[in-house]
């Protein structure tokens, strides 16, 4: 009996179940609609070139990192795990988290920017000013108080109060910034003089100008040694009122005859005042603050004057009227802070115990902050870096008192000492 196969032709139905055996390698390219449940086993590699509509929920296993080209951010959720960030950049400055607040020597590598967190007060800083050893950090938290560098016009250790009258006298009292406590004779002057002006470098007092004389002395902060007579004022100068710059000690009008002039005294070089701008107009005894770039002079007389005057160190120009006091005054005593100016009791005629603060950063009227222990006139004003201290002055005759009044908090000054005698119109210096 002979055998023949049947060709693909004369096939026309096939069972599975006539199926045995193994299958021959076969092109699946005409397949169509076929159903996963009808696939079982592993299939050998495939190409996938022509796989489309493919559902998400049929893919399993993991994709290798070389078949990742790109990777949109929406793509991301989750955590992340550890990452190295040394190739990151734009990033912000970081927080500095210490226990205690920074320093003025705080040098932050990351410069202006650098955010201080303190621990303990949860008060929060920010380096606004980078330089070496005298950053400034600004406290930008619930808090209060900037960590920056003494102003040059603000002294960390003493008070000077030199001659005054009356009578007039020739000493030279210093008290101490770091403890209350009464004043002690530190030196002398050249003569006994009254109504005399101070300004102050970082090294040397001032005191100028007086009631009868056009001298100006200057004597040393750190040796105990006697004011010696270093040249002239332009001008006879009495109850000026005195600012001081880096370089110079300015000396502004003059109360008997009256005059516009505001002179100038070099720090570096001995010798006579220079006559280098004017006021708004020919007035005494007005009252000097300064910021780290202007002079001030407030109130004054003849007549009577509540006017805040400013003139500008760098140009030598003349002053111009900026705003009010809270009254109409004369002979009062000046201090500065870093951002105020303050002129404290007087006379309208009649004897006064405000505080007058007004701002360096905008020009506006003063505002009344407290009060002196006593209504005065012809109080010496010094600055420590938090407090402003008021010596001598005149009542019914001369005081020998030092008060003092925080610069952080607004209020009345308190009576921390007493000079070596009685005394008015003293020159303020501070070291």
């Amino acid at each position: 009996m002979s055998t023949t196969k049947a060709t693909d032709s004369m096939i026309v139905g096939l069972t599975s179940s006539k199926l045995t055996g193994n299958l021959p390698a076969l092109s699946g390219a005409n397949l169509t609609n076929l159903t996963a449940g009808n696939l079982t086993g592993t299939l050998a590699a495939l190409n996938g070139s022509n796989l489309t509509s493919l559902p998400a929920g049929n893919l399993t296993g993991t994709v290798a990192d070389a078949r990742i080209s790109t990777l949109t951010a929406s793509k991301l959720s989750g955590a992340l795990p550890a990452i190295d960030g040394s190739n990151l950049t734009n990033l912000p400055p970081g927080f500095t988290k210490n226990s205690s607040d920074p320093a003025i020597t705080t040098n932050p590598s990351g410069g202006v920017g650098t955010v201080w967190v303190n621990t303990t007060s949860g008060e929060a800083f920010v380096c606004t000013d980078a330089t070496s050893n005298e950053n400034v950090w600004t406290n930008v938290g619930g808090g209060t108080g900037d960590v920056q560098p003494v102003p040059f016009y603000q002294g960390t250790n003493y008070g000077y109060i030199a001659g005054g009258g009356y009578p007039n006298n020739n000493i030279i009292d210093r008290n101490s910034f770091t403890s209350d406590g009464n004043s002690s004779d530190w030196a002398d002057l050249s003569g006994s003089y009254n109504y005399l002006t101070g300004t102050s470098s970082t090294t040397n007092g001032y005191a100028c100008g007086n009631e009868s004389a056009n001298i100006m002395q200057k004597f040393p902060f750190a040796s105990q040694t006697n004011a010696s007579e270093i040249g002239d004022m332009a001008s006879n100068t009495y109850g000026a009122a005195g600012c001081s710059s880096t370089t110079h000690g300015y000396y502004c009008g003059d109360g008997s005859p009256t005059t516009n002039v505001i002179q100038k005294v070099s720090f570096s070089t001995d010798g006579n005042s220079q006559d280098v701008a004017n006021m708004t107009a020919s007035f005494g005894f007005g009252t000097g603050s300064q910021s780290q770039t202007y002079g001030y002079i407030a109130g004054g007389h003849s007549p009577y004057r509540n006017g805040i005057e400013k003139f500008q160190f760098a140009t030598d120009g003349d002053a111009t009227d900026v705003a009010d006091l809270t009254n109409t005054v004369t002979q009062c005593g000046g201090n500065s802070s870093i951002n105020y100016g303050y002129a404290s009791g007087g006379y309208t005629p009649t004897l006064q115990n405000v505080i007058n603060k007004y701002s360096f950063t905008s020009d506006s009227n003063a505002t009344d902050v407290g009060d002196i222990i006593a209504a005065k006139r012809q109080c010496s004003g010094t600055d420590s870096s938090t407090h402003g201290y008021l010596s001598g002055g005149y009542i019914s005759s001369g005081s020998n008192v030092v008060e003092k009044f925080s610069f952080t908090t607004d209020g009345n000054s308190t009576d921390v000492g007493d000079m070596t005698s009685t005394r008015n119109h003293p020159a303020g210096c501070q070291y």
